[in-house]
């Protein structure tokens, strides 16, 4: 801790607030930040959080009812990232900076301390909705983990996590002490189980086989843990074959649960995602412009024969009574814009 202080303390401004008037709200408080690191085309600032539990606003209602992220910003770089549209807020709006740009909220803890007694038996917390709390940042800065341990001297809370980090299963002490006395389920996304695919589409996450494997130990830590098969990506990742794949590979670690759900293409997304597949999978191009023309969302039936197979795949690999409330408040985040920070 000494030594983030020092380093904090030692690195300079961003450009004088002075210079820029216009800047109000959350984009001056992001002016404001200092610079910690850079390397990896990824540069970290300090974050002055005014919440850190916030009430997630949508025009429908939703099973969940608060959200927590520890970082604004995001360095897995997933190129279908629906969080983009974030980095707006602060006037950062190149949609590469999300991931570039990477802001480390500052005493976490301490805020979230004060500001659990806003929530009320049956509410439910959600940590990771828009930025993955186990992002390479949380080797360095731990907010996630001092989160956490605020969260192991509370009880009768209900939370999910969600990640793409096996980085998660360094906190399984501190989480069993969470699972005591509170609801909590640890959901890994796995979008595919081919490592190659997955390396173009989540350039900096961590492989597939170590998420599972992530899966594996917690459960066997006796902290539940399941498999967040989302987005789900037309003519890249839901032929029933690959998704069978997951699902069995998810089994076999043992997962509690799994569910998946459809891409959901901002504009902002689609200015990165586009170019990818014009680069990686170039006849699929028309397709998706075709397809999410006018709207985010794919039709409704298309979801529903998702939800369909992967049902049956459930049922094939054992897994049939394993989808949990926390699924469906999770699996919310993909399907429509959250008020998420």
């Amino acid at each position: 801790m000494a030594n983030k202080r020092r380093i904090m303390a030692s690195l300079p401004l961003l450009p004088d607030l002075e210079s820029r008037p216009k800047l109000v709200g959350i984009a001056r408080i992001a002016a404001a930040g200092e610079s910690l690191r850079e390397g990896h085309d990824v540069e970290y600032f300090t974050m002055g959080a005014r919440s850190l539990l916030n009430r997630v606003v949508s025009q429908r209602s939703l099973p969940f009812t608060w959200a927590i992220n520890s970082y604004r910003g995001c360095e897995f770089a997933c190129k279908y990232c629906y969080a983009r549209y974030t980095h707006e807020f602060m006037e950062l709006r190149d949609g590469r900076e999300f991931e570039q740009k990477i802001f480390v909220k500052q005493h976490a803890a301490d805020l979230l301390r004060q500001e659990l007694r806003r929530v009320k038996t049956g509410e439910s917390i959600a940590i990771g909705t828009a930025t993955d709390p186990y992002q390479p940042a949380e080797r360095r800065f731990e907010v996630t983990r001092g989160i956490l341990e605020e969260l192991a001297r509370h009880s009768g809370l209900e939370i999910g996590i969600v990640t793409k980090s096996n980085l998660v299963v360094r906190d399984v002490e501190i989480l069993r002490r969470i699972a005591e006395n509170n609801r909590l389920f640890v959901h890994l996304t796995v979008t595919t189980v081919n490592t190659e695919l997955a390396r173009i589409l989540e350039p900096r996450a961590p492989r597939p086989d170590l998420r599972m494997e992530a899966v594996r130990q917690l459960n066997l830590a006796g902290v539940e843990a399941g498999v967040n098969l989302a987005p789900v990506l037309p003519e890249i990742t839901d032929s029933p074959r690959d998704l069978e794949a997951v699902v069995k590979a998810a089994s076999e670690a043992g997962a509690k649960s799994i569910f998946a759900m459809p891409l959901f293409l901002k504009p902002c997304s689609a200015a990165v995602f586009l170019p990818f597949l014009e680069e990686h999978f170039p006849a699929l191009v028309e397709h998706y412009r075709k397809r999410y023309a006018d709207r985010a969302f794919l039709p409704k039936g298309y979801g529903e024969r998702l939800s369909q197979l992967v049902a049956a795949l459930r049922r094939k690999y054992g897994m049939a009574g394993s989808r949990r409330r926390m699924d469906e408040k999770l699996g919310a985040l993909h399907s429509e814009q959250l008020g998420l920070f």
